[in-house]
């Protein structure tokens, strides 16, 4: 007899366990691991450059392979990980991280191979470094839905995206240290046991349900359940007979369509500042690259408090306005309240105002990743990883489009023109999650 169904347990199951609360401390330590190794190929860029002779052009190709095989990859990878699980999902992706983390450590060097052929081994590989870590947020996101109550995955998404930015600040002041004294190749073979680590724990710990893990009582398991329609066949069973695939249903979604529009508007803004913000603080506003450093530190903390604080207030909405209006509320005001700072950011004279209205941007922009996430999660339902791997799709081509029309407006009439750019991306987004119905979910069985 199970833990779950022992009558021992059912005496005490007036209040839950918190098992739920373990596995989401688990998913924001694989975000922390995943930001921790994809962010480290721009760290290393001027000691990868020089050991490996690349020139800028060269180095620009490495740099977009990553990017590509990331956003081609987020769609497939959540139906994938709602058809094997998050549990088996998770484990298999982070070992590849590892593994390719390494790969890219035994890149040759140019006295052992011409230089097409380690740039060639060096794009493909980063390339496939995106492809296995384009999954994660959609496999996070569907065991989210599955471990939480409905009304309650705002909070947690936002939390696993302050992972993320607590692993992109470690590895911004971790890994020079570790180039300088090790070299970037061992540097990077050091990073790896921490993917395989948190890999081990994940297996031995998590389930995929709420109902298969042996610590989780029937009060817990009751609370999660609360609301839904039953399971129902899984998602592989419903593709192997007869019915309309998972992927066909979600990409006919109007909901899902709308909000995948308005997270890649809210995601032109993010990559104002990942991608340009150093940048334009060192080379238009003047600041010293130690400074800008700081400054940029400074702004993912930032922005992992509103992450965090964002999923907070977005569950409480929904307990209290329901889905539709508590999932939009927090993306309508973090949208709005970016763009009119971006537009400060713009067009202020004083270096320092611009500088502390851009980490202001950045702290409105992330309070709406938890309430994105949770609306995808709520359209979604049990195809949760499929909804959220659309979403994320078009938010990271957006990458590709800000990297173009941000270099192509700056060069042509000045970057206080590209970066107000930027308020209008965040406008757009916030009228459009006002048609998007998270109360309205993808049909979720045959």
């Amino acid at each position: 007899m199970s833990q779950i169904d022992s009558p021992a347990m059912s005496a005490t199951s007036a209040r839950p366990t918190f098992v739920r609360w373990r596995i989401l401390g688990l998913l924001v330590a694989i975000s922390f691991v995943s930001y921790l190794l994809r962010g480290n190929l721009s760290i290393a860029a001027p000691a990868m450059m020089a050991d490996l002779q690349l020139s800028e052009i060269q180095w620009g190709w490495v740099m977009s392979a990553f990017p590509l095989g990331y956003a081609l990859f987020q769609f497939p990878g959540g139906v994938w990980g709602g058809q094997v699980g998050p549990r088996k999902a998770l484990m298999l992706i982070v070992v590849a991280w590892a593994v390719l983390v390494a790969l890219t450590a035994a890149i040759p060097s140019p006295s052992m191979a011409s230089t097409t052929v380690l740039l060639g081994a060096l794009i493909g590989v980063q390339f496939l470094v995106g492809v296995a870590h384009a999954p994660v947020f959609p496999v996070v996101a569907a065991s989210i839905e599955r471990w939480f109550p409905v009304a309650g995955w705002a909070l947690p998404n936002g939390l696993t995206s302050s992972g993320l930015t607590i692993g992109l600040a470690v590895t911004a002041s971790a890994l020079p240290w570790l180039i300088e004294a090790y070299g970037w190749r061992l540097a990077f073979v050091m990073l790896a046991p921490c993917a395989l680590a948190i890999a081990a724990l994940w297996w031995w710990h998590a389930r995929d349900r709420p109902t298969q893990h042996p610590s989780a009582n029937t009060a817990e398991v009751a609370m999660i359940s609360g609301g839904r329609a039953p399971d129902g066949i899984d998602e592989a069973v419903e593709v192997g007979s007869g019915a309309e695939p998972v992927w066909l249903r979600v990409l006919k979604n109007r909901d899902a369509l709308l909000v995948t529009l308005s997270y890649a508007c809210m995601n032109f803004v993010f990559y104002v500042v990942f991608s340009w913000g150093f940048y334009y603080l060192v080379k238009v506003r003047g600041f010293g690259e130690q400074d800008a450093g700081f400054l940029t530190s400074a702004q993912w903390i930032g922005a992992g408090i509103g992450a965090a604080l964002g999923g907070w207030i977005g569950d409480r909405l929904c307990r209290r306005l329901g889905l539709r209006w508590g999932c939009r509320w927090p993306i309508v005001i973090g949208l709005l309240a970016s763009a009119a700072l971006l537009l400060g950011v713009a067009l202020h004279p004083k270096a320092e105002v611009a500088a502390a209205l851009l980490g202001l941007c950045f702290f409105f922009n992330q309070t709406t990743e938890g309430p994105y996430w949770a609306t995808a999660t709520a359209i979604g339902g049990r195809h949760a990883g499929a909804a959220g791997g659309f979403m994320n799709t078009g938010a990271n081509l957006m990458g590709f489009v800000n990297a173009l029309l941000l270099a192509a407006v700056a060069q042509a009439f000045g970057w206080t023109v590209a970066i107000a750019i930027g308020a209008g991306f965040a406008v757009a987004g916030a009228v459009l999650i006002l048609f998007v119905r998270a109360d309205r979910q993808v049909e979720q069985s045959a």
